[in-house]
């Protein structure tokens, strides 16, 4: 950047238009220091298998009412009998707070709201922890933030164990014997299989979070052994990575006993309705998971009661979960903040940068119901162009157009020095917060370097010298450059830039890059539409721009990490492939898949950490994504509630509601309330209404 100042302030003196002088002279700089952040929560870490284990204790445990309604009166078998061979044992050391008691329940504050309960063909069930509150993975990863980098690798979940043939080509893996959903029917390979050929493999089914065959490696195939056993196939040799997939939320079966009745390959039925079939009023759906939902009210409250066959104990024997019910307000995420700060709702991931300060003033009042505690800087945000250049969403003259500008790294640059990112963190919140990211790699993940986390500073002039050099001018006198003539009609350069409604930080900064693209000279037009729709419009390529928060690939690294890059034709979140089946990727963006797929094949923790630092330079440089701010989150909890693990964070490897594993959570006996709706009930019988007494 210093060059360029240099020679436009030599151009000046000889008469030269700046606007005329080569842009290839702008070069990246290593990205300025984030400012300190002094309230960040401190993290503990742990070897991995000091979380828990597999194994049969001498008795169980459960809430004295169940055994005394349910099983004394022949509605449900004894404890010991629903529970697996060996469940699995939480272990008291890695518990903050140790062994708990039954009671209370958890009220949740939402934005979401239901489309059903067909997770597996991509309903959303409201976000929020709802759909982790249900679903099991066969893999987990939300608690690795604990855990030592040397030590990283998922935790067992409903696959239990897992084994590599001799080459690396063949994972087998055993599932938990006798476990079951939470209507009593047994789980097994079934399931896993269902999931695998009729979802995530059939093309007329979308998984709600995008799980396809190439999310576990080109070519991977899976088969069951035997009721308890499943094999994997893949083309690479050792791909560990593929366990961070099968984690949430990509590999969480659903009850296949009940999917089965409305799925085309086994009912008369279309694809439509087999999607449909399980709308929210579809109560007491059976589930893996901790809590069921019994009640469901449009526009008002989810409630969730506890999974009478959850098969996960304490070293005590205790069938858990603690907490006897789930609720979940149906209202706007910002109302979530606003009444777990107030005491109203008992939990939120405080995750927009505006409610910062009033929480904190709140918060550290003696009064205050709930406590904060901030984490890592690991909420980013990204302007993702669209670099498909051969057909992904049938984009008209002028989309293609567009796209024609994103591919072209000079273009990009203009982008991303015309965003004054000081700016657009301070009118997120004033203080220190926010810090500039200029996209990549989180700074709050293990693999961040800054040293090659590159960056262009803002600098509005040679941005629009960039701009020229592009092929770009304002011919109309109207503030707007326009395509040349021959492209687009020359009309005016007009982007539309996708955006989140649901999130008032989304839409600021959406705003605040209209603004400033403005002073560019680039005509951006808002689309802003519902988290769904966002959803929808993206995955089908219906975009010039968007801006999207983080995901997974780009917070730990080691979960989702092939979408790091185009690696397969549907990974990369802005760049699939086209009409033809192929990704028409660019040098720099093969050379990133390069290094993602060595990476995924690598279980070297030096090569792969080389890697990552490899990727993080050519990404920032080449401006695989434009970053725009990054700040931390805050866990908010109600103060009554034990085993909250100190510094976790609100989204690293998944969400906090995962995070803090709240089948561990508790309330001591002093401290209940009278919250529960349905209190000494169970979940009925699927489809029935409501649950039971």
């Amino acid at each position: 950047m210093t060059r360029i100042r240099n020679l436009r302030a030599a151009a000046l003196l000889l008469g030269v238009s700046a606007l005329a002088l080569p842009a290839a002279a702008v070069e990246p700089v290593v990205v300025p220091e984030q400012p300190v952040f002094p309230a960040q929560g401190k993290i503990t870490y742990v070897p991995r298998d000091s979380i828990l284990e597999f194994k049969a204790l001498p008795s169980y445990k459960e809430p004295a009412w169940v055994t005394e309604k349910f099983v004394k009166t022949g509605k449900l078998p004894p404890v010991g009998e629903r529970l697996p061979k060996e469940p699995m044992v939480f272990k008291t050391g890695n518990m903050p707070d140790g062994i708990g008691v039954y009671g209370d329940t958890i009220r949740h504050v939402i934005g979401g709201r239901p489309e059903g309960w067909n997770y597996s063909a991509g309903q959303t069930q409201g976000w929020g922890g709802i759909d982790i509150g249900m679903s099991e993975c066969l893999t987990r990863t939300a608690p690795l933030f604990q855990v030592e980098a040397k030590d990283m690798e998922p935790l067992p979940n409903l696959a239990k164990s897992w084994e590599w043939s001799e080459d690396g080509h063949r994972l087998t893996m055993k599932l938990v014997e006798g476990a079951k959903w939470s209507d009593g029917d047994p789980f097994d390979s079934e399931d896993i299989m269902f999931y695998w050929d009729d979802n995530v493999v059939d093309s007329n089914v979308s998984p709600l979070n995008g799980a396809t065959p190439e999310t576990f490696g080109v070519g991977t195939t899976l088969k069951a052994i035997d009721k308890y056993t499943v094999e994997w196939t893949f083309q690479e040799a050792f791909p560990r990575q593929h366990l961070y997939a099968m984690a949430y939320g990509t590999f969480c079966p659903g009850p296949s006993h009940i999917l089965k009745t409305k799925h085309p390959k086994y009912a008369k039925t279309t694809y439509d309705d087999y999607k449909n079939g399980f709308p929210p009023e579809f109560l007491n759906v059976p589930v893996m998971g901790a809590w069921v939902p019994v009640e469901y009210r449009s526009d008002d409250i989810i409630v969730l009661r506890r999974n009478p066959y959850y098969w996960k104990v304490d070293e005590e024997g205790h069938q858990l979960p603690y907490l006897n019910e789930m609720h979940y307000k149906l209202s706007t995420w910002a109302d979530r903040d606003v009444q777990a700060i107030a005491g109203s709702g008992d939990f939120s991931n405080l995750e927009q940068p505006e409610n910062f300060v009033e929480s904190l003033k709140r918060a550290a009042q003696e009064t205050a119901p709930a406590r904060l505690a901030f984490g890592p800087r690991l909420i980013g945000y990204n302007l993702r162009l669209n670099f498909s250049a051969n057909g992904w969403g049938e984009p008209d003259e002028r989309a293609k157009a567009v796209r024609d500008l994103n591919r072209n790294l000079d273009f990009r640059k203009a982008v991303t020095m015309a965003v004054d990112r000081k700016k657009l963190g301070e009118a997120l919140v004033k203080g220190p917060f926010t810090a500039i990211y200029p996209g990549g790699l989180s700074s709050g993940t293990s693999f961040y370097d800054r040293q090659s986390t590159m960056y262009y500073p803002f600098d509005l002039e040679g941005a629009k010298a960039l701009l020229e050099k592009a092929g770009l001018a304002d011919t109309d006198g109207n503030g707007f450059v326009n395509f040349p003539v021959g492209t687009a009609g020359g009309a005016d350069v007009q982007v539309v830039l996708l955006v989140n409604s649901d999130y008032g930080t989304d839409r600021n900064l959406a705003e605040g890059i209209v603004g400033q693209m403005e002073q560019l000279g680039l005509k951006v037009v808002l689309n802003a539409v519902d988290g769904t729709k966002r959803d929808a419009a993206q995955y089908a390529g219906r975009f010039d721009w968007f801006i999207r928060r983080n995901d997974q690939d780009l917070t730990s690294v080691v979960q989702n990490t092939t979408q790091l890059a185009a690696t397969g034709p549907r990974t990369s979140w802005h760049h699939r492939a086209g009409t033809d089946g192929s990704v028409d990727l660019m040098p720099f963006e093969q050379e990133m898949v390069d290094i993602v797929n060595a990476f995924v094949a690598s279980s070297d923790n030096d090569k792969r950490a080389e890697l990552m630092r490899q990727y993080q330079k050519i990404a920032t440089s080449n401006l695989d994504t434009i970053g725009l701010t990054e700040y931390p989150g805050a866990l908010v909890i109600n103060k009554r509630f034990s085993n909250i693990p100190e510094g976790a964070p609100i989204f690293m490897f998944n969400w906090a509601e995962d995070t803090i594993i709240r089948e561990r959570v508790f309330v001591a006996a002093d401290k209940q309330g009278d919250h529960e709706l349905f209190p000494e009930q169970m979940p009925g019988k699927p489809g029935d209404s409501g649950p039971i007494n």
